[in-house]
């Protein structure tokens, strides 16, 4: 599988910031087998954050789209806006699964706004910013995502005793 990891911070984007979250998520992800492909740190800019979403998922640049950052309720937080703005289909469950996991840890878990979808056969997730809060809430979700990506793919066999049902 290969990852594509993309960090929203005015701060990390002028040089203010070091992006931990971005790193520590690729070496979560080598620990799992993947492959980040590509990492990059942009503002919380709409636009620019719908465009490099649209041109990772269009031009098949991972099977897995992170994002970190920008799911709170800052003014500047719009990553789930332009993640909406971009994906073909929604994936409820994802940020439904993240939201109760994190609500174990801190009540704060409740003003997460992060989404998921698919974009052509990409599998978008929006993670939070902290380093410890996205891999958290990637641990939370990933014994679903292979299964995800195989299934946005064309993966057509039956689901049902995947999991032990």
């Amino acid at each position: 599988m290969k990852a594509a990891i993309l960090t929203l911070s005015d701060k990390g984007a002028r040089g203010e910031r070091l992006d931990e979250s971005g790193p520590g998520l690729a070496a979560w992800l080598a620990g799992k087998g993947v492959n980040t492909v590509l990492s990059l740190v942009i503002p919380d800019d709409h636009d620019l954050i719908a465009a490099t979403l649209t041109e990772w998922a269009d031009n098949d640049i991972a099977e897995l789209i992170l994002t970190t950052g920008g799911t709170g309720l800052s003014p500047r937080d719009v990553t789930p806006e332009a993640t909406m703005r971009v994906v073909e289909r929604l994936i409820p469950g994802i940020g439904e699964l993240m939201r109760l996991k994190s609500l174990e840890k801190t009540p704060m878990a409740s003003l997460s706004r992060a989404v998921a979808g698919i974009r052509s056969q990409s599998l978008i997730i929006n993670l939070p910013g902290s380093p410890k809060g996205a891999l958290e809430n990637l641990e939370a979700v990933w014994p679903v995502i292979g299964h995800a990506i195989e299934k946005i793919r064309g993966d057509n066999s039956d689901c049902g005793g995947r999991f032990g049902r």
